[in-house]
């Protein structure tokens, strides 16, 4: 490979590791902080994309869209129709517990999936989407890579904010004692719905600078195992909680994944049917030292995140108290 060649994979590494990382915060909302075992994030992706994409794309006679309208309009609107869309589904799945909140929410998204995949008429089917524009005239690669980047430390400091403020505290008082933060007054389903939509508004904005980023779109880039457990393990290895684990989980794994990819076109060519199932073991046997290493991740969350006041006494010992006190 060309350094030129390796220059622009480097460089389009780095923006999909960005896009990941956003995807990754957004579930350290839902997950890290409040506890909801959401599964279906693959859903909220691709309305975000979908969404500008149909509005931004150059004119057509496929498919209702193609509306060549300004592209901050576009990721606009994938930002209100991913939480539009989240606040019918938290309205309607925020009181199920663990388990069948996953299987509800992946059943939404493969719900959201198919309807992509089989509305020609809006969607262009399995043809997908093509001639979507790039945001702003950033239209190098290095250009885009240096929007992504700003966009992600723009959403790492607006949750860091959101961590450290009364909000981000219940949140998390409610993954740890529900009935403590019931019994102390809270709407604990409010909370719960706020997290959630908050968060999918971020899944799908970044499913829509992942629209902008490619110029096309089709539902197999929204599968499950790329737009939902690929980000995850990313999660899971990066410190559930804490959004700096979030985003060096997301730069991480995606790294491995897509070495991976350039590594097997080395492979013997009997070997490389197989490549697709050597990507997954790679980043699982990844996942297993990371959890045998380090359960929390590799950078776990900050307990005392959000005090606003040292607990401890300033005394090293405590005060005596005088008899007849």
């Amino acid at each position: 490979m060309e350094l030129s060649g390796l220059l622009f994979y480097g460089i389009s590494l780095l923006t999909l590791a960005g896009i990941y990382g956003i995807l990754s915060l957004g579930l350290n909302l839902q997950w890290g902080f409040t506890g909801q075992f959401n599964i279906g994030i693959a859903g909220f992706f691709a309305i975000g994309a979908y969404s500008t994409a149909i509005l931004t794309a150059a004119p057509s006679n496929s498919f209702v869209g193609g509306f060549d309208l300004p592209t901050p309009v576009g990721l606009l609107v994938a930002v209100i129709m991913s939480g539009l869309l989240s606040v019918v589904i938290g309205w309607v799945t925020m009181r199920l517990r663990t388990d069948y909140l996953a299987i509800a929410t992946i059943g939404i998204a493969e719900i959201i999936r198919l309807l992509l995949k089989n509305e020609d008429w809006l969607t262009n089917g399995v043809r997908g989407i093509p001639a979507i524009p790039k945001p702003l005239g950033l239209d190098s690669p290095l250009a885009f890579l240096i929007g992504i980047i700003v966009v992600l430390v723009v959403v790492y400091l607006l949750m860091e904010a959101a961590r450290k403020s009364p909000w981000g505290r219940v949140l998390r008082a409610i993954r740890e004692n529900e009935n403590g933060v019931m019994a102390a007054g809270k709407n604990i389903q409010r909370f719960r719905l706020e997290a959630f939509v908050v968060g999918s508004t971020v899944m799908g904005l970044a499913g829509g600078l992942y629209a902008h980023y490619f110029g096309f779109i089709s539902p197999e880039a929204f599968e499950p195992l790329f737009a939902t457990f690929l980000v995850w393990v990313m999660l899971i290895a990066g410190g559930s909680g804490n959004n700096k684990g979030a985003i060096l989980g997301a730069v991480l794994i995606w790294f491995v994944w897509s070495g991976s990819e350039l590594a097997t076109g080395y492979l013997p060519a009997e070997w490389q049917a197989q490549a697709g199932a050597v990507r997954v073991l790679l980043v699982a046997i990844l996942l297993q030292v990371i959890l045998l290493t380090r359960p929390q991740g590799l950078l776990p969350e900050d307990m005392g995140a959000g005090r606003t006041s040292d607990p401890t006494p300033k005394e090293g010992r405590p005060r005596k108290v005088p008899a007849g006190e």
